[in-house]
């Protein structure tokens, strides 16, 4: 490596690799058994390649060759690549939910990044949980970082017909209740769902979290969309392998990507492409490792008079791959143009308009323009009220425009083992215009706050054709479900929140365009119900259960623990030896 090519400012890794003396001689010489020569250690950035692979993450199951790509790009640039493993989320298995872990992950990141001798980070994220999770990570050492999506999976195709992973899901589900779909149906259906590597290519949260890490410009251009399978993401993969280097020796940190008008661009952006409501809670807790002010009321506001553009599953018709090939995120972007903060920074060193300026869209019934949008609303509505006081969200272009404004009788269920065993009981007293409230599934009470927010109407109800019925928890949703659904309820029901006294009979009052969601029982009986509330006992007196119900934060602050909030920088500790 020639002087020239050298970065400009002093390296983390020097500590580690370019002193002459016992630690550095081992520091080296055990590298040296993976027949890595010793030019590698003369003073080149040293970067870190996170990798979240893992065979019980389907969604991330190629990873080992994305980060094959990353290697070769940093190779080009002169760099020295290191890949190391972290903690692996996989939506589709781990139980109770991922998002008991994500903070856990986040901590795994960032000690490992803080513990190693990087300079700068590539960030392999695919599954929903795994994205939040490492920039958390990354963003509380505060190191020149780059995020590269693993890519959405190829279409479904069953019986020709497209089918959307996680979307068909709930929809298979209440067919198989109703009859309308066999055993033998629901076998075959899920083979043509799930039909190549890669994430959900639905507009679900691992779609939804991609779009924002390009948003928020700590992803390169086109990093939403390309199918997993599709070369490009490998070129993808590469590019930001030799950009990283770059960022090095610039010392582009992500301080300076993931500023207050980045996150603000990715609100908007998350509106426009009708995104997930777990991005909420997801952008505030990245933001609170920054230490960049951010609030539900942000949301609310960036997002109130945002269109949707974008006619993708579950809000829409069609699939990611579809969306990649009408021109992907950035075409989006430069249609709603006006709105965002055009000269945020990005990591290729260009402002986020730069990138996006002359993006063509190839099929405007995919992504529409913002003159004549998909949809009027594409925004998360954040409601308060005496039911909500920390506030609740709801997914407009996801819901149904009848019951954006309902007054019904509630039909609550304790917790998530009252509604399963209750919820198809031919005697169960519940109408179509019952509003039915399902507690205890908030982030201490569940614990870990899972996606059973859009549990499925009761048997009888889905026998009378009626499809949708409001619905209102401290849970959180699938970014593949539909429905009108009210999440996030903050306090939850566990932590002593309204929520907990709500009793099967009471009035519930939802208006979204009034942002309004309201328990109507007097404050004197909500008083006497408060008076005798006794909280749930632990779910574990050991491990990170405890750790993590003691110390989680409520879903209006982004759940993170309350320890994790803020940064801690990436300063060198002392020798091991």
């Amino acid at each position: 490596m020639n002087d020239e090519a050298k970065p400009k400012h002093k390296l983390r890794s020097t500590e580690w690799f370019g002193r002459h003396d016992r630690d550095a001689l081992v520091h080296r010489s055990w590298m040296k058994n993976q027949g890595i020569p010793h030019d590698q250690f003369d003073g080149r950035p040293v970067i870190g390649i996170c990798n979240t692979w893992s065979e019980a993450t389907p969604c991330n199951a190629h990873f080992r060759d994305l980060a094959e790509h990353v290697r070769r790009g940093v190779l080009d640039a002169g760099g020295f690549p290191i890949e190391f493993p972290v903690m692996s989320l996989g939506e589709t298995l781990m139980r109770p939910t991922t998002m008991l872990f994500r903070n856990q992950c986040a901590m795994d990141v960032e000690e490992s990044i803080r513990a190693n001798p990087f300079d700068g980070i590539v960030l392999l994220m695919g599954c929903d949980k795994t994205t939040p999770a490492l920039l958390m990570g990354a963003a509380s050492c505060d190191l020149p970082t780059i995020g590269v999506s693993g890519g959405p999976m190829l279409n479904g195709k069953f019986r020709g017909e497209n089918i959307g992973s996680g979307t068909h899901v709930w929809k298979f589900t209440e067919m198989l209740k109703t009859g309308e779909m066999t055993e033998r149906d629901m076998i075959e259906a899920e083979s043509c769902m799930s039909r190549s590597a890669g994430h959900c290519m639905t507009m679900g949260t691992a779609s939804t979290m991609a779009s924002m890490v390009e948003a928020l410009g700590i992803g390169l251009p086109t990093n939403a969309a390309i199918p997993a399978v599709d070369s490009r993401r490998k070129v993808l993969a590469r590019m930001a392998g030799r950009r990283i280097v770059g960022m090095v020796d610039e010392d582009l940190r992500m301080s300076k990507i993931l500023t207050r008008e980045a996150f603000e661009n990715a609100i908007m952006v998350n509106g426009a492409i009708g995104g997930s409501t777990n991005a909420v809670v997801h952008l505030l807790a990245v933001a609170g490792r920054l230490g960049v002010p951010l609030t539900l009321d942000d949301w609310d506001r960036l997002g109130r008079t945002m269109p949707c553009l974008v006619n993708l599953m579950p809000s829409g018709q069609y699939l990611m791959e579809d969306f990649y090939y009408a021109g992907g995120l950035p075409v989006v972007i430069r249609e709603i143009g006006e709105w965002i903060h055009r000269n945020a920074l990005t990591v290729n060193g260009c402002t986020i308009w730069e990138n996006v300026k002359d993006a063509v869209n190839y099929n405007a019934d995919v992504i529409t323009p913002a003159a004549t949008p998909f949809k009027r609303q594409g925004g998360i509505a954040v409601l308060r009220g005496n039911l909500a006081p920390d506030g609740a969200v709801l997914k407009p272009s996801a819901a149904t425009p009848a019951l954006m404004k309902h007054r019904g009788r509630a039909i609550v269920f304790e917790d998530i083992d009252d509604l399963n065993r209750r919820v198809d009981d031919p005697a169960l007293e519940v109408a179509p215009d019952d509003v039915l409230v399902l507690k205890n599934c908030g982030p201490k009470g569940y614990p870990g706050f899972p996606e059973v927010g859009n549990f499925a109407l009761p048997a009888k109800i889905l026998k009378q054709g009626v499809t949708d019925m409001v619905r209102i928890s401290d849970a959180r949703m699938s970014g593949t479900a539909y429905g009108t659904v009210v999440l996030h309820t903050a306090p939850e029901a566990a932590a002593g929140g309204p929520l907990a006294l709500v009793q099967t009979g009471d009035i519930i009052e939802l208006d979204v365009d009034a942002r309004r969601l309201h328990l109507d029982v007097a404050d004197a009986e909500l008083a006497r119900r408060r008076s005798r509330w006794k909280a749930p006992a632990p779910h574990s007196t050991r491990g990170w259960v405890k750790l993590y119900c003691e110390t989680v934060q409520q879903a209006d602050k982004g759940v993170d623990l309350d320890f994790l909030v803020g940064s801690s920088g990436a300063t060198v500790g002392r020798e091991s030896h």
